[in-house]
């Protein structure tokens, strides 16, 4: 089995650089609370053990090397991680999205692609109060096509049109990208001209109704549209070992379940 030092490193890293005070020791107050950093390099960790609360307490516990690397003697206690799993708002993990796509490497050549994620513990109250009832939550991430660097991530829990939510993420990311890749799901005049007004080359395939769009696809081939599937790969990523399945229940915990891996997706590129 791989060491995680490595990654637990990477964490540290991108927490200290999040936060305003990164020179703040680990546990200022001793066992009574714990730094910023540590709270956010702690449930990154987390992630990639995928484990219960307890047992994450216990395998921090057992592991003297990630401990002394975050400067701690012993583990926080396993509600402490429930605790700040939810402090840790959309908003903020977002930027810590952005901030650990730059430390695995952007280039600025992206691909746009969409999967599901299964969703069976979702709250049925929550189902039922939205009328939603699908068991997938449609997820679009903005991958980098050269170091599988997760920049930007869409979700959704009703049926959304591709060419929509690829309009939205770029306008969010316009100003960083060079060139976006995606399949004809997301063939939209309008995605096209604004990506070219951004000063974007858009390689999104047409949907081929006549042969000069047959042409247009051709030319996209020869060129560098076969990188698109790395968007596909970025995902196979995230799924493995049954990562597929989400633990969290409620919708809004299900989108910062998936950020965070996310993050940790692009820590560990950033570790290999």
């Amino acid at each position: 089995m791989r060491s995680k030092r490595p990654l637990a490193r990477q964490c540290k890293k991108l927490a200290k650089q999040y936060v305003d005070n990164p020179d703040v020791p680990a546990a200022p107050n001793g066992d009574s609370g714990y730094a910023e950093w540590v709270q956010i390099a702690l449930i990154l960790m987390r992630v990639e053990l995928d484990k219960s609360l307890r047992e994450t307490e216990a395998w921090f516990n057992d592991s003297a090397a990630i401990l002394d690397e975050f400067g701690l003697e012993r583990a926080p206690h396993y509600s402490s991680f429930c605790r700040w799993e939810q402090q840790f708002q959309m908003r903020e993990l977002r930027r810590l999205l952005r901030a650990s796509a730059e430390q695995a490497g952007w280039s600025g050549e992206a691909a746009i692609d969409a999967s599901g994620f299964q969703r069976d513990q979702t709250s049925h109250h929550y189902r039922n109060r939205a009328g939603y009832s699908f068991q997938s939550l449609k997820t679009t991430t903005l991958v980098d096509m050269n170091t599988l660097a997760i920049r930007d991530v869409h979700y959704t829990t009703r049926k959304s049109w591709d060419g929509h939510i690829g309009m939205q993420v770029f306008r969010r990311n316009a100003e960083d990208l060079q060139i976006l890749a995606a399949d004809a799901n997301y063939s939209w005049s309008d995605l096209r001209e604004e990506c070219r007004d951004a000063s974007t080359r858009p390689l999104i395939k047409h949907k081929e109704h006549t042969p000069l769009k047959e042409a247009h696809n051709a030319r996209m081939n020869a060129d560098d549209y076969h990188q698109r599937w790395m968007g596909e790969t970025g995902f196979s990523l995230l799924k493995k070992d049954d990562g597929e399945k989400l633990r969290s229940r409620s919708w809004h915990g299900q989108f910062r379940e998936l950020t965070r891996k996310c993050i940790v997706h692009n820590l560990s590129q950033a570790a290999s």
